[in-house]
Parts: C-alpha cells; structure tokens; sequence
C-alpha cells in the first residue's frame, strides 16, 4: 500500500507542516529586521560611501586647498596676531576668495606680517645695495614708506580681488543653476538630490558656482540641520541673492511651503533682477563711451573732415 495515499499518514503530515509554519510564523519576526531599520541603515550606508567620494574629490577641485604646516598656526596664536591682524569677519572672507584650509587664517595673518618686511627689505637692497641709487637720497624714506604701505595692503588687495573675480562668477550661472533647480524639484527630486544634480549639469561652464553646491549638497546630507548647509552657502558666495534663495528655502522648510512654489518665485526674482541689471548697464553706456569717444573717435573725425580743406588751404 502506498503510504501517501493512506489519509491517516496524510494527516500528520499536514498536522507537522501546519505546526512548522505558525512556530515559523512566531518565530520570524524576533529573528528578522526591521525593514524601516534596514533601509535607514542603507541610505546611511550609501551617504557615507558618497561623503568620502565627495571629500576625497573636493581637494583636486580647489586649488588652495593644500595643507599648512602646522607650526605655522601655533606660532600665530602664541604671538597673539589674529587679534591684531584678523577681523571678526575675517573667516568668512577667506572661504569666498576659496581659502578653505584649516589654516588659512593664519597664513593670511602671517602673510600680512611677512609681506611688510619682506617689501622693506627688497626696497632696502634696491636702494642702498649698488653703488649708484636709483632714486635721490631725498626720495628714500618715501619709498621705504611706499614699500611698506604696499606690502600691508597686498594681502587684502588679493584676497578682494578673488572674491570679486569669484562673485562675478557666481552672478553669471547663479539665475540658470536656479532654473536647473526649479525643475529638478519639480521632477520630484529632494534637495540633496536637485542641488547635486544641478552641480553636475553646470559643472563645466559654472565650475566655481558647481563647487560651492557640491559642498552644500554634502552638507544637506550630512548635517544635522539643513538650515546651516544653506547658511554656510550664503557665507561662501556672499551674494544678495543667493541669501534671499537660502533664506526662502529656509522658511519653505520651516513651515512646510511648497519648495516649487517658492524655488519658482526666487527664479522669477533673479531673472528680474538679471533683466534690472542688463538695463541698467544699457543706461550707463552712452556715459561710459563719452571719454573714449572724445579721446580716440573725435580727433580722427575731424582729421579726415578738415584734413583735405588744410592740404588745398595750403596748396
């Protein structure tokens, strides 16, 4: 007699298997995860393989990031000369002229320290190291005094002139990375994704703007609080607008407005404010070419105008 086909065998067969499964079923989840856990642990697993891709990239893309010697800062703070050299708002500079070494307060203040000296010792070898000067004795403290004047200003002329050059950057691609943002939000992206996104799509023709939402994106992600990642935006670029987006997203975020709706009232505000900027230039023009045409436009006009009458007035 086939055993499978007696129903008493049946039975306990399915007796046992019936028993397997609801001890199975008590037993499952104790043993397995929690899938909201696992995911959690996923996504922070993921965020940090792309905080080291980004911190490990972040180096090559600026060109001041380089590492300090230590005893550098040691010797600034034990001579006291961030107090003396270094405002209040001295850090923030730094990081929009793209200084954003761990030290790079204290090689500006040593900068400014050295550059003096250094400027007054090669005008002390110019002046007095040959045999003839090349300027009177007359005229020798004053150029000492120049040379000095000069090497105290060159730190702040240079760090000004990078924030300017940088400024100027972030003007010109902020409106489209703006508009990039608005419709990668509107795609359904969170803003971690949609400022990564952004800074991938403007790399190449924005890099210094691309650069600076890189940092944000890692920040957003990373950060316990989103409100400083975007503050820390506004410090590096140091741009009005770019405060008012921050400070709008801020608020969207605070009290649940719509990010699209308020991403898409900032873009109409900087493309306005793009179109005030691009008239008022057009206004000033007539007035800006006024010395350059009287200097260079006018003499050649009248050259050609009364040039033939001279030549048969003197025929």
């Amino acid at each position: 007699m086939n055993p499978v086909a007696d129903p008493t065998q049946v039975i306990v067969l399915a007796a046992m298997l019936g028993t397997f499964l609801t001890v199975l079923a008590f037993i499952l989840p104790h043993v397995r995860a929690d899938p909201l856990t696992t995911r959690l642990k996923s996504i922070t697993r993921r965020r940090q393989e792309l905080r080291s891709q980004r911190l490990d990239s972040q180096p090559t893309r600026s060109k001041l990031r380089r590492a300090r010697p230590g005893w550098l800062q040691m010797l600034v703070d034990r001579l006291k000369l961030r107090e003396i050299f270094a405002g209040d708002d001295l850090r923030g500079k730094l990081l929009q002229a793209n200084w954003r070494g761990p030290n790079a307060v204290a090689v500006f203040v040593a900068a400014r320290v050295a550059t003096p000296l250094l400027f007054l010792l090669l005008a002390i070898l110019i002046l007095y190291g040959g045999k003839t000067a090349p300027v009177s004795p007359s005229l020798k403290p004053t150029v000492l005094l120049v040379s000095v004047i000069a090497g105290v200003y060159l730190p702040n002329l240079l760090v000004q002139n990078a924030i300017i050059q940088r400024q100027k950057a972030f003007t010109l691609g902020f409106p489209d990375a703006l508009d990039l943002l608005l419709i990668c939000v509107e795609s359904g992206l969170a803003m971690e994704a949609a400022f990564g996104r952004v800074a991938q799509e403007i790399g190449d023709s924005f890099p210094e703007l691309a650069e600076e939402l890189e940092l944000t994106t890692a920040e957003l992600a990373y950060l316990p609080d989103r409100r400083v990642a975007l503050e820390n935006l506004t410090v590096r670029t140091g741009l009005p607008a770019v405060k008012a987006v921050c400070t709008t997203l801020i608020q969207a975020e605070k009290y649940g407005t719509p990010l699209t709706a308020a991403l898409r009232t900032a873009a109409q505000e900087n493309r306005e404010n793009r179109l005030a900027i691009a008239e008022k230039k057009a206004a000033t023009l007539p007035a800006t070419l006024t010395v350059p045409m009287i200097v260079f436009f006018l003499p050649v006009l009248f050259l050609v105008i009364l040039g033939p009458a001279v030549i048969q007035f003197h025929h």
